[in-house]
């Protein structure tokens, strides 16, 4: 009969590009003493952050069976990451739709039986040991080489883990008796059992949250005449206007000097916003394609009046359902929200506890405010959103959002 064992695996993996140079790192920890049983860490070239981090736990897992190779049904696994994607799909609370993400998500899951491995989203700072290891992997493989674990310092950085409880490795009853299929939807979040209950009299503290300063590009030569200017246009340049707005901008958060990382939207309005504020802070900027604006078709810099000329019924049906995509093969405000939330959930994990300068688009802003806010769709038509204005949502560990600014041109003027 098989001796019960019980590990905690904590996974990760990065990207210097998204997609670019990549590396995970996973440690096997007995949670009984916080003792790191195994380590493994690898340099895969180029790739994304979540191939990555699919990587770091398939790493995982088999590490944690490889140590018990008599265990059988009898090991319980319990994994924590730092990724929400990762972690909600192999839950089968979200649908795998990447065509990437599905073998992987497959492997991970033909490793050990599904009862056996339960998941769990913790924030960055508590990945510390697991993101060392991917970090040092990415190193190597800059200079040429790969991973030695002889090397690696990682578990210097790492706390001890917490003794384990029953609860920690017990499976969800939802994952263990449901057979329907997983959703895309955001599962509600958990009280912990004894856990205050949050709001006016009584919020615990959740310690500092993911902050995300949500900042438009300067202007264009498009934007005063109010035309369409989406991500399969002409990509036009700051004007001369958009470039004194983008430096005022830099100048405001050099004043604050709260910003800690600087994300853009490729689009080269974005990318010329974010290089000011950037020179200005010394900050690298890191391109996510997922903040770029809508896709507008043949829309595309033409005026409103001008598409209500020659597409009216298009412009008709888009005004009325977000599902509905402008004319010639655009992207719906469903389609945008889908890859706005996604990158919404992959920042707050990378970011939690820092604050981080988004630069993109009117759509992507409004996106983040309406979700956090819980708002339908409609309340994208409902906001005003400036050229070179600064919105800001904080994201706090309970997975709750606070709006904490819309629409400040208070540092233009």
């Amino acid at each position: 009969m098989s001796v019960a064992r019980q590990v905690v695996v904590e996974a990760d993996g990065g990207s210097r590009g998204n997609p670019g140079p990549a590396g995970y790192g996973a440690v096997v920890i007995d949670p009984a003493t916080g003792e790191a049983l195994a380590e493994a860490a690898e340099y895969i070239g180029v790739a994304t952050n979540n191939v990555a981090e699919y990587r770091g736990l398939i790493a995982g897992l088999t590490a944690a069976k490889a140590l018990f190779p008599d265990a059988g049904d009898a090991l319980r696994v319990h994994v924590r990451m730092d990724s929400k994607l990762v972690v909600e799909q192999m839950s089968g609370r979200w649908k795998i739709k990447h065509p990437d993400m599905k073998p992987l998500a497959a492997r991970a899951a033909a490793i050990l039986p599904p009862a056996s491995v339960t998941y769990e989203w913790i924030p960055r700072a508590q990945n510390k040991h697991a993101d060392r290891l991917a970090n040092e992997a990415m190193d190597a493989g800059r200079d040429g080489r790969q991973w030695e674990a002889s090397a690696s310092t990682a578990a210097l950085d790492a706390p001890a883990a917490a003794p384990a409880t029953d609860a920690l490795f017990s499976l969800p009853e939802e994952t263990a008796e449901s057979g329907g299929e997983p959703t895309d939807a955001h599962p509600a979040p958990q009280q912990a059992a004894g856990t205050p209950r949050t709001g006016w009299g009584a919020a615990p503290d959740l310690g500092a949250p993911a902050t995300l300063v949500l900042l438009r590009h300067g202007e264009t030569a498009l934007t005063p005449e109010k035309r369409f200017s989406g991500s399969g246009g002409s990509d036009p340049e700051l004007s001369a206007v958009g470039r004194g707005q983008a430096e005022r901008a830099a100048e405001h958060f050099a004043a604050l000097g709260t910003v800690q990382e600087i994300v853009s939207s490729p689009l080269r309005r974005c990318r010329e916003t974010a290089a000011a504020v950037a020179a200005r802070l010394g900050l690298d900027v890191r391109i996510d394609e997922s903040l770029r604006e809508t896709d507008f078709g043949a829309w595309e810099g033409l005026t409103f009046g001008e598409v209500r000329e020659r597409y009216g019924d298009d412009l008709t049906a888009w005004l009325a359902s977000p599902d509905t995509a402008p004319t010639g093969g655009g992207e719906s405000f469903t389609e945008v929200a889908e890859r706005v939330a996604a990158a919404r959930d992959r920042l707050v994990a990378r970011y939690a506890g820092r604050t981080v300068l988004l630069v993109t688009h009117v759509t992507p802003i409004k996106t983040f405010v309406r979700l956090a806010l819980g708002a339908p769709p409609e309340a994208l038509f409902r906001m005003e959103l400036s050229p070179a204005s600064i919105s800001t949502v904080a994201y706090y560990g309970d997975g709750n959002a606070s709006v904490r600014l819309l629409n400040d041109t208070s540092h233009l003027r």
